[in-house]
């Protein structure tokens, strides 16, 4: 059952760099950080950050069905992932409107692409819906379901993750920056 029409998530998808760039800029501009927000909400960042690294070194796009590693525990863990670094950066910026603005976009442009992408990946792999029905979408289980794959480096690096890992340090000096600033008599 899909939440969002075809035509809608299309379109959408197709905008979730740009949106991107527009919450890097508002929180860029709008966050209000002190060194407790940093504390703790930069951990949190971390944690989802991680969360990427470990699903993009497991993640062959559309040559195996991804079920080792965090996709073992949850179907989305990308997705999931982005979730929890924008959780704590929004955390460390102190402006509760930026968690609405980065849940917005969230529901409006993210949960339309994995919508897209699941099926697609039904469509691509005969084992995606016995693989759905075990393994939930973003609330992780902490059974294993299976896969025996290891974490491999050159999936890491052939899916580009360390982008993420560039913006989440340039987002991390922003604030870091903001703090000096805002101190300064």
């Amino acid at each position: 059952m899909s939440l969002f029409p075809k035509p809608y998530a299309d379109r959408v998808a197709r905008l979730r760099v740009p949106f991107g760039f527009v919450l890097a800029a508002a929180f860029a501009w709008f966050s209000r950080p002190d060194p407790r927000s940093l504390a703790a909400g930069l951990p949190i960042s971390m944690l989802g950050l991680l969360l990427r690294a470990w699903a993009a070194g497991h993640l062959e796009k559309n040559t195996r069905l991804a079920m080792s590693g965090p996709y073992a525990h949850v179907r989305n863990p990308l997705y999931l992932g982005t979730l929890v670094v924008a959780a704590g950066l929004v955390i460390a910026s102190r402006q509760w409107w930026l968690a609405v603005l980065f849940a917005a976009v969230f529901a409006l442009v993210y949960l339309p692409a994995v919508e897209l992408e699941e099926q697609h990946l039904r469509g691509l792999f005969s084992g995606f819906s016995n693989y759905a029905e075990r393994v939930p979408a973003f609330w992780p289980t902490w059974k294993s379901t299976g896969g025996t794959q290891r974490f491999r480096w050159s999936l890491y690096t052939r899916n580009r993750e360390y982008q993420a890992l560039l913006g989440f340090l340039a987002g991390c000096a922003v604030l870091i920056a903001k703090v000096l600033v805002l101190r300064m008599p």
